[in-house]
C-alpha cells in the first residue's frame, strides 16, 4: 500500500514538472509571438488602435527587461517605442526613449559591439530633429551614425535622410548631389525599398530644378511601391507627385495625388502622415482664411517643437555633459596627481642615483681590496718560490765552499728569513676553513717562551656571519699587530679581548711592551687603511714605555 502511495505521489511530481516547464515553455512562446505581432503593428499599422496599444505593450515590456536586467532588449523596446511614437506625431517622447535607450548602451560594458543599435537609434534621432524643424541638429545627428555605420543598406538611408534635410532648407543642390550619388550606387542596393526611396526623392529634386529625368524617377519610383504594396513609399510618392503638379500650376493632378496620399495615411494610420497630407491639401485651397489658419497653427506647432526641442536637446545631451564633466574631474585629479607624483618620482630619481652610486662605490672599493689582497697573495707567492727559493740554493751552495766568510752566510740567513717571514705573512687565507681556528692558531704561532699570548671569547665569535673581505682584514690587521709586537715592543704579554655588540665586532689588544710614538705611526698606517676599507675604526694608544693598545670596531 505505501508503495503505491509512493508511486502515485511519484507520478503526481513528473505531471507537474512537466506541467510547469510546458508552462513555462508556452509563456516564452506566446511573449515571443506578442512582441513580432506589436512590432508588426508599429512597423506597419492597419488599424487604428495598433499604434497605442503596442505603446502600451512595449512600455510594460520595457519596464519588465530593466528590471530583469535585460538591457539589450530594454534598447530593443525603447526604439521601437520611439518609431511608433513618431508616428503617432509625439516627436518630444520619442526623442525621449532614443536617449534613454543611448543612456543604456553607454551604461554596457560591450558598446562598442552595439553599432547596429547605436546607428539605427543616431537615425531615428535624426529624423525627430527634422520633423521638429531642427536641420543643424538632424544633420549633426545623421552625421554621427554615418561615422559609425558598417553596412551599405544603413549608410543608404542615413544619407538619404540627410539629402532630405538639404531639400527642406531648399539647396537642391547639395541633395541633387547626395541623391545622384545613391542613385548610381542602386544596383548594390539589397532591396527594393532602398531604389525607391532614392529614386523618389532624387525625382522630387530634379524637378525642382527643372530636370527632365525627375519626371520619369517620380512615377518609377511609384509603380515600383505600388507592385510592392509600399503604403508608407506609396504615400511618399502621391505627396511628392502632388508638389510637382502644384510647382506647375496645375491644380486638378495636385489635388488628385494629394487626396491619394490621405487615402493612404487612413490606411498607414499615421497621425503625422494625416497631417501632411491635410497640410497638403490646404496649400492648394485659394480659401485666405484657410490659409491664414494654417498660418497660425504652423507658427504655434513650431513654438511648441522648439520648445520641446530646447527641452529635449538638454535631456539629450545631460549624460554627454555629466561624462564631460566627470571626465574633467578626472582628468583635474589625474594632473593633481602628476603634479604630486613629479617631486616625489624627483625624489625616488635622487634616491635611486644615491643609492646606486654607494653601490657601485662598495663595489668598487671591494673590488679594489680584492685586487689588494690578490695582488699581496702573489707578490708573498712569488717571494717565495723564487727569492727566497733562490737564496737558500745560494746559502747551501756556500756552505759546501770553505773559502766563504761565514760572516756574509749569517746575513744572507738573515735575508732568507725576511723573504721567508714576508711570505708567509701575505700567504692566502683559506676561509673555507673554520675561520675561529685559523685565527687562533695565527695568534698562537707568535707565543713562545719569551711571549706570552692570552685571547678571550675567540671562539665564541659569530665567524659565518661575517663576510670573506672583513675575515680578511681582521686577519691581516691582527697579524700585522703581532708582528709589529714582535719586532719592535720587546713585549712579554698580549691579551686579545673579542665582544660582540649588536652587528659589530669589537677586538681590544693590549701588551706590556716599550709602546711606540703614534705621531710617527708609519708601520701603523697600513694597518688602519685595511680597517677603514671595510667601514671599520680602529683606534691606538700608546706611551714611551707603558705598552701598546689598539681597539677595532668591525
Amino acid at each position: 500500500m505505501k508503495h503505491v502511495e509512493f508511486s502515485d505521489f511519484l507520478h503526481f511530481l513528473i505531471c507537474a514538472i512537466f506541467c510547469f516547464c510546458f508552462a513555462s515553455k508556452l509563456n516564452a512562446q506566446i511573449s515571443k509571438d506578442s512582441s513580432l505581432r506589436y512590432r508588426k503593428a508599429i512597423l506597419n499599422p492597419s488599424q487604428p488602435q495598433d499604434l497605442p496599444s503596442a505603446v502600451h505593450y512595449f512600455t510594460k515590456k520595457k519596464e519588465r527587461d530593466i528590471e530583469s536586467k535585460d538591457t539589450l532588449n530594454a534598447i530593443y523596446d525603447l526604439r521601437l517605442l520611439s518609431i511608433a511614437e513618431f508616428k503617432i506625431g509625439n516627436n518630444f517622447s520619442s526623442e525621449n526613449h532614443i536617449v534613454e535607450a543611448l543612456n543604456l548602451i553607454e551604461s554596457m560594458q560591450t558598446k562598442d559591439t552595439l553599432i547596429n543599435s547605436r546607428v539605427g537609434l543616431y537615425n531615428q534621432l535624426g529624423r525627430i530633429y527634422r520633423a521638429s524643424n531642427n536641420a543643424t541638429e538632424a544633420i549633426r545627428t545623421f552625421d554621427n551614425a554615418l561615422q559609425i555605420a558598417n553596412k551599405l543598406s544603413d549608410s543608404v538611408i542615413i544619407l538619404n535622410n540627410k539629402a532630405n534635410i538639404y531639400k527642406d532648407l531648399l539647396d537642391y543642390k547639395n541633395a541633387l548631389d547626395i541623391y545622384s550619388f545613391l542613385f548610381e550606387k542602386r544596383f548594390d542596393f539589397t532591396n527594393d525599398y532602398q531604389t525607391t526611396l532614392v529614386t523618389d526623392n532624387l525625382g522630387l529634386v530634379q524637378s525642382k530644378l527643372h530636370i527632365p529625368e525627375g519626371f520619369d524617377n517620380l512615377k518609377n519610383a511609384l509603380t515600383l511601391r505600388q507592385k510592392n504594396n509600399d503604403l508608407i513609399g506609396q504615400h511618399a510618392s502621391n505627396t511628392h507627385l502632388s508638389e510637382y503638379y502644384l510647382d506647375r500650376k496645375d491644380t486638378t493632378k495636385a489635388l488628385f495625388y494629394a487626396e491619394k496620399a490621405l487615402s493612404l495615411s487612413d490606411k498607414i494610420n499615421s497621425s503625422s502622415f494625416k497631417l501632411e497630407s491635410i497640410s497638403l491639401l490646404m496649400n492648394m485651397d485659394k480659401n485666405p482664411l484657410i490659409h491664414e489658419y494654417k498660418k497660425l497653427t504652423d507658427s504655434i506647432a513650431n513654438a511648441k517643437q522648439i520648445a520641446e526641442n530646447k527641452n529635449a536637446f538638454l535631456k539629450y545631451n545631460v549624460a554627454e555633459e555629466q561624462k564631460k564633466t566627470q571626465a574633467s574631474i578626472l582628468l583635474q585629479e589625474i594632473e593633481s596627481r602628476k603634479r604630486l607624483a613629479y617631486p616625489a618620482l624627483a625624489f625616488i630619481i635622487f634616491l635611486i642615483l644615491v643609492g646606486s652610486y654607494f653601490i657601485y662605490r662598495n663595489r668598487y672599493r671591494k673590488a679594489k681590496i680584492e685586487e689588494i689582497y690578490k695582488t699581496e697573495t702573489r707578490i708573498a707567492k712569488k717571494v717565495h718560490d723564487e727569492v727566497a727559493n733562490d737564496m737558500y740554493k745560494v746559502m747551501t751552495s756556500l756552505e759546501n765552499n770553505s773559502g766563504i766568510d761565514t760572516t756574509i752566510l749569517d746575513e744572507m740567513e738573515k735575508i732568507y728569513t725576511k723573504t721567508r717571514d714576508i711570505s708567509r705573512e701575505n700567504s692566502a687565507i683559506d676561509l673555507r676553513k673554520d675561520f675561529g681556528k685559523q685565527l687562533n692558531d695565527l695568534l698562537l704561532g707568535y707565543k713562545n717562551s719569551k711571549v706570552n699570548i692570552i685571547t678571550r671569547n675567540l671562539s665564541k665569535m659569530p665567524w659565518d656571519g661575517i663576510s670573506e673581505m672583513k675575515k680578511t682584514a681582521i686577519y691581516r690587521v691582527l697579524q700585522e699587530l703581532m708582528t709589529n709586537m714582535r719586532k719592535h715592543s720587546h713585549a712579554t704579554f698580549v691579551t686579545l679581548v673579542f665582544e660582540k655588540e649588536g652587528k659589530k665586532i669589537h677586538i681590544n689588544y693590549r701588551d706590556n711592551g716599550v709602546g711606540c710614538d703614534l705621531f710617527k705611526k708609519n708601520g701603523l698606517q697600513h694597518t688602519e687603511s685595511r680597517i677603514t676599507s671595510i667601514n671599520g675604526t680602529i683606534n691606538f694608544e700608546s706611551k714611551q714605555g707603558d705598552g701598546f693598545k689598539a681597539s677595532i670596531i668591525i
